[in-house]
């Protein structure tokens, strides 16, 4: 959305960018930018960098704006007051619901009509795994929409937490919980928090300032992983690391091909104004209905900003198969992204020359690889002439880049392309150790720079696993969809793709 930055909002840096030209050229964001900064422009980073306000001066709007979009800089808002309703899907978990309605209102909500029970009919068809009941809450007031539970139970616990029941007399899914929850409130913010989530005291202290850019659509704040009565030990140990909610400890805006690509729905605020220009979640997606929304948004023009300040606790699955088939139906998701998204599902996305030279090196052919990213590196210096030193800034880039490259690339191999390595494996023997490599290497490098309370070889078992559970979840979604398009690779970023130095 065109909208100004607020006057009063403080910009930081993020830990990745820097500046270099005597401060008149700033390198960072994701996709990485190198942006060529006119005197004004330089005087007015400089000025943000000092902590000053971003004020009205039209240049000033203009860079933080600019800043904000491509990453290289992360908001610091001034409070906002906004009124919120929190909305929580849940179906047949009343422990769970119990457990977040006591983080959300202290167990103790006023509902609008405390406790009614009220059948909702409409939304699409389908199950969703485990299932999940909506609760919709502002501050006093909490709304509760059972999603087509088996027994009375999870209605029950919200009723006695003196919320409003609204029910679905057959499951729907969770998309079609939120949104019912959203048309039962009107209030500015909806804040849809999943059972089992237990967001900690002030939580919403740190999302709603956020919303005082009137750009950003939706704030989604970390979720991490925490422990479950009766779960694995080795389980909850990978999960703290490795749970596909967590997006990771760095702040960033959301979006396709982003540092932060999307955010899950376990707890996620919206504003109405945003909610409704996209229509809601689409009901018609059982899994992934999250991403698909916040890709949405982005498409729409809206800002999401992921806020890992606030963390939210989701327990872990209660065991090795469970957390099995949850892998699997995400990655059952692919293919319905990628029929509304096109390349945004990607499995990988890179430059075609760092993918030459990593497919070079797999099959044992170094020099050849090398080559290739010595020449990369020679046209990204000749893109980049217009520099102080162009050489020394391409080598740099370049390095960072085909490193990245090459552990995107072991990611794609061992996730979605598993069945195709595996094959050429059986059939080509020079391909034997790279494809050993992508398997094994990225895995090991992850376990020596984390040291999770496991071995490494029980670390290497579980990624694994983790990664061809997707993979496999993939393959069924293309073969339902009868398509392979969330199988394809865009390696469309070629030298000349973009400018190298924006202004």
């Amino acid at each position: 959305m065109s909208a100004a930055v607020p006057p009063a909002m403080r910009l930081a840096l993020d830990p990745g960018a820097r500046r270099t030209d005597g401060g008149r050229v700033l390198i960072g964001g994701a996709p990485l930018r190198v942006l060529r900064l006119t005197a004004a422009g330089a005087r007015a980073l400089d000025a943000l960098e000092r902590g000053a306000p971003v004020g009205e001066a039209p240049t000033s709007q203009w860079l933080a704006r600019r800043l904000l979009d491509a990453g290289i800089a992360h908001p610091r808002p001034a409070p906002a007051s906004f009124s919120v309703s929190v909305v929580i899907p849940v179906r047949d978990r009343p422990a769970g619901l119990a457990a977040t309605l006591e983080a959300v209102c202290g167990g103790d909500c006023v509902g609008a009509a405390q406790g009614r029970g009220e059948v909702v009919h409409g939304g699409a068809g389908g199950a969703y795994g485990g299932g999940d009941v909506a609760v919709v809450a502002t501050p006093g007031d909490v709304v509760v929409v059972d999603d087509g539970s088996d027994s009375e139970g999870t209605s029950l616990v919200a009723a006695r937490a003196g919320a409003t029941v609204l029910r679905h007399a057959e499951p729907h899914g969770p998309g079609a919980a939120r949104n019912t929850g959203a048309r039962a409130t009107d209030s500015e913010i909806i804040a849809f928090v999943d059972a089992d989530c237990t967001p900690p005291p002030g939580w919403l202290d740190g999302l709603l300032p956020h919303f005082g850019d009137k750009a950003v659509g939706a704030v989604a704040p970390r979720v991490v992983a925490g422990g479950r009565v009766g779960a694995p030990t080795w389980l909850e140990a990978y999960e703290r690391l490795r749970s596909p909610l967590d997006r990771g400890a760095a702040e960033a805006p959301v979006r396709p091909r982003g540092a932060v690509p999307f955010v899950p729905a376990a707890t996620l605020l919206v504003r109405r104004e945003a909610f409704e220009a996209v229509g809601g979640f689409d009901e018609r997606m059982p899994v992934g209905e999250d991403v698909d929304f916040v890709w949405r948004l982005a498409d729409a023009g809206w800002t999401v900003r992921y806020e890992p300040a606030v963390r939210v606790v989701h327990p872990v699955r209660p065991d090795a198969i469970a957390w099995l088939r949850q892998r699997y139906g995400y990655g059952t998701s692919a293919a319905p992204l990628a029929a509304r998204h096109g390349d945004a599902v990607a499995p990988l996305t890179v430059s075609a020359w760092s993918a030459l030279a990593w497919a070079l090196a797999g099959l044992r052919r170094p020099f050849a690889g090398a080559t290739v990213g010595v020449g990369t590196t020679a046209l990204l210096a000749r893109r980049l002439g217009a520099l102080e030193h162009p050489w020394a800034e391409a080598f740099a880039l370049a390095g960072k880049g085909n490193l990245a490259a090459g552990r995107l690339c072991a990611d794609a191999v061992r996730r979605p392309w598993w069945p195709f390595a595996l094959l050429i494996a059986l059939v080509w023997r020079r391909a034997r150790p790279g494809i050993a490599a992508a398997f094994v290497v990225p895995p090991l490098v992850e376990w020596a720079r984390d040291r999770p309370p496991m071995g490494a070889a029980r670390w290497l078992a579980a990624r694994v696993a983790d990664d061809m559970a997707y993979g496999a979840g993939v393959w069924t979604g293309a073969v339902r969809a009868r398509s392979l398009r969330a199988l394809v690779p865009d390696l469309s970023n070629w030298p000349g793709h973009r400018p190298a130095v924006e202004s």
